[in-house]
């Protein structure tokens, strides 16, 4: 055995075993808590998939997967469009655009709980009195104290805090765009549009499937921003899966129903994730 080759073991086990205690027991054990009836304490019972068909008659845990797609899908879109459009902005020749990407980047580097309870104070307390005295009456109470509105508030919060990382890869796509491209675009007569449709969102179509999958990965698994600020309230308005799977395992003797629920989100999650690569990267080729 050379040297290298001692080398890159001496660099790899290591990490595999890290990964293997810290991920992959972790993962078969919960998958073989899931067949029980375990409240996390105590003794338990072998149930099989008894925990698996009452996940899909827990009008509960139904909900919860139809606020958190709602929630994912309509922040992955909102975030997208938003930070395309900034990034293209920010790779234009304008004065301090260094400065201005820094200051764009600062959310992705706070904390999103911190961010939440800031969020939070406005939404219940700045937002109602600017309402008051503007006379507008949705807004002189807390949106987030209201079921019908409290989900926007989330997207408000969590679109914020993402659109920071996503422009920077859409800024790393814009740069990689050939300036004479343009050029001769503008020679041939083609306007603004034009341009974007046929030049740049072609180019950059890989850092948006990126972008697009990354985003609603991670939109789909939503907690801290709903703990900050709204706990999953009013009632159970925007009470996630992961808020379910938390509060039902770890403080309502639920551990191996909500490991069940675990596994079906993973085994979701990874379905929506493969079918959106495969769709976005068939209509990259299209381009």
């Amino acid at each position: 055995m050379t040297h290298s080759t001692k080398a890159f073991y001496w660099m790899a086990v290591p990490a595999l075993l890290l990964f293997v205690t810290l991920h992959t027991v972790p993962v078969i054990t919960g998958m073989f808590f899931s067949l029980t009836d375990y409240a996390g304490y105590g003794k338990w019972d072998f149930v099989g998939l008894q925990n698996y068909v009452s996940l899909f008659r827990d009008d509960r845990v139904l909900a919860s997967y139809g606020f958190t797609f709602l929630f994912a899908i309509t922040t992955t879109v909102v975030v997208n469009v938003l930070a395309l459009g900034i990034a293209m902005l920010l790779n234009a020749r304008i004065k301090f655009r260094t400065a201005f990407r820094g200051i764009f980047f600062i959310p992705n580097v706070l904390a999103i709980l911190i961010i939440g309870y800031v969020f939070n104070f406005i939404f219940s307390n700045s937002l109602p009195l600017l309402g008051q005295s503007l006379g507008i009456d949705w807004l002189s109470t807390s949106i987030l104290a209201n079921k019908d509105l409290a989900w926007l508030g989330v997207v408000t919060v969590s679109a914020w805090q993402s659109i920071a990382f996503s422009t920077i890869l859409y800024l790393a796509g814009l740069q990689t765009i050939p300036a004479e491209l343009y050029e001769a675009a503008g020679l041939d007569g083609a306007g603004y549009w034009r341009q974007f449709s046929s030049i740049t969102f072609p180019m950059i179509g890989a850092f948006f499937t990126i972008n697009m999958v990354l985003a609603l990965k991670g939109f789909l698994q939503a907690f801290d921003q709903i703990v900050a600020l709204t706990g999953g309230g009013p009632g159970t308005a925007t009470e996630s899966v992961a808020m379910v799977i938390f509060r039902g395992g770890f403080q309502g003797g639920e551990y191996g129903y909500q490991m069940a629920n675990s596994v079906v989100y993973l085994l979701v999650i990874v379905a929506v994730s493969v079918i959106q690569l495969r769709t976005l990267q068939r209509k990259e080729a299209d381009f």
